[in-house]
């Protein structure tokens, strides 16, 4: 079974649940799900998203015959018959990014107490961090946001007690195992470590992520000057 219960969420969604923790197995069966159902067509099925550990199914309840029971009832019995076929094999993306980091200073506010935190000296931090391959799980909270992981055990920290009002845009963050970049400025609570110089949306281009689901990141350690020099416009 490659999930675990649809439920509806209000009545112009199903939630598809396939699992409880974000993992690069959970998150390659949420896209394999996500390209089946997006492939199918489904009756009034208009938009389907992929999350973390769930499947957003959005539908239009006008779509179905009233006299078949609850449009959530209907698009449910069918999201069963479908995810009862064997999956697709997603092929992995090969597309292995190097994403420019500045850590530390004013770049990485959070560096020294996360190494304070786990017990660990900020250049051991910059090298587990820096040393991971991590896998993008999600886009979320803002457009071209990515979420990703896992973070290397050794960093393991939650959110910070006191949110921040401004983080920075590109500020490169991580908590609860996973490492996010903010696209855009704006409050926040992770723990920020570095930032990247990267544009990683732009509206005008096609796709606008820079980055797709599934592709292994990578960040590179930069100098202040080198981050001057490949700092990128935002709209």
């Amino acid at each position: 079974m490659p999930y675990t219960s649809i439920e509806p969420v209000g009545d112009r969604c199903v939630l598809v649940r396939v699992g409880e923790h974000v993992d690069v197995e959970t998150s390659r069966a949420v896209h394999a799900i996500t390209a089946h159902l997006s492939a199918k067509k489904l009756r009034g099925v208009i938009e389907v998203v992929p999350a973390f550990t769930t499947v957003a199914v959005h539908f239009q309840p006008m779509a179905f015959l009233p006299e078949r029971g609850l449009p959530t009832a209907q698009l449910t019995r069918s999201l069963e018959d479908v995810l009862a076929e064997p999956l697709p094999e997603l092929p992995p993306s090969g597309r292995v990014v190097d994403i420019p980091a500045c850590y530390g200073g004013e770049f990485g506010p959070d560096l020294e107490d996360v190494a304070q935190r786990c017990g660990i000296s900020a250049e051991e931090v910059i090298a587990l961090h820096s040393g991971s391959t991590l896998t993008l799980y999600a886009f979320f909270f803002s457009p071209g946001n990515p979420f990703a992981g896992p973070v290397d055990p050794r960093l393991n920290v939650g959110r910070r007690s006191s949110p921040r009002t401004r983080v920075e845009a590109g500020s490169v963050a991580i908590a609860n195992g996973i490492s996010s970049i903010y696209q855009t400025a704006s409050p926040g609570g992770w723990n920020v470590i570095a930032r990247t110089p990267w544009n990683l949306f732009d509206v005008d281009k096609q796709p606008p992520t820079r980055l797709q689901l599934g592709d292994l990141l990578r960040f590179k350690p930069i100098t202040p000057e080198q981050f001057k020099d490949l700092l990128e416009p935002r709209a």
